[in-house]
C-alpha cells in the first residue's frame, strides 16, 4: 500500500487539491471535473489501439530486426528511420512513451529515441500538410528545413549529456519489465 501511495502521490495530490477548490468554488470545481472528464476520454480513446498495437510489434516484430534498423549500428539509416517513424505518427506526444518504451526494450540506440521523440513532437505529416495548405509550401518546407537539423542538434547534445550509467539505467528498467 506505502509502494501504491508513493507512485500515484503526484496524482493524489491534485485530486485533493481538486475536490478542496470544488468545496471552495464550486463553479471553479464544476469546470475542473469537467476538463478533467474531457482529458480522461480523450485518453481513453487513444491509448488502448496504442497499447494493442505495441502488443503486436513487441510478439511479431523480432529485437534482432529492430536493432539492425534503429540499433547502435544502423547509422544514418537509423536517424532517417526514426525522423520517418515520428513524422508519420498520429496521434498526442503522451502516445509516443509507451512507444518509446517497447523501443528501447527491442534495443533501439538512445540517439534514435530521441530523434523520434523529438520528430513526434514538430515534423507531423498531417501538420505539414496543414501548413502546406494554410501558410503555403515556402513556410512549410522552411519549419521542415530548419526544424530537422535543430531536432539532430538536441539529440546529440542529450546524448551527450546523459551519462552512460543513465543510459544503462534506462535500458535496464525497460528490459525487466518484459
Amino acid at each position: 500500500m506505502k509502494a501504491v501511495l508513493k507512485a500515484y502521490r503526484y496524482f493524489l495530490l491534485i485530486l485533493l487539491f481538486d475536490v478542496a477548490i470544488t468545496f471552495l468554488y464550486p463553479s471553479t470545481g464544476r469546470i475542473i471535473w469537467n476538463h478533467t472528464y474531457a482529458n480522461f476520454a480523450h485518453m481513453l480513446s487513444f491509448i488502448p489501439p496504442v497499447f494493442l498495437l505495441l502488443g503486436l510489434l513487441d510478439v511479431w516484430v523480432p529485437r534482432e530486426t529492430i536493432m539492425r534498423f534503429l540499433g547502435e549500428g544502423s547509422g544514418l539509416k537509423g536517424i532517417i528511420l526514426s525522423i520517418i517513424l515520428g513524422a508519420a505518427a498520429a496521434g498526442p506526444l503522451y502516445g509516443a512513451f509507451p512507444i518509446v518504451a517497447v523501443m528501447a526494450k527491442k534495443g533501439v540506440k538512445y540517439l534514435n529515441i530521441i530523434i523520434f521523440l523529438c520528430s513526434w513532437s514538430t515534423l507531423k505529416i498531417p501538420m505539414f500538410l496543414f501548413e502546406m495548405s494554410a501558410l503555403g509550401i515556402k513556410f512549410a518546407l522552411t519549419r521542415w528545413l530548419i526544424n530537422i537539423p535543430g531536432i539532430l542538434a538536441i539529440a546529440y547534445i542529450i546524448e551527450r549529456c546523459i551519462g552512460p550509467s543513465a543510459k544503462e539505467d534506462f535500458y535496464r528498467y525497460h528490459t525487466m519489465e518484459s
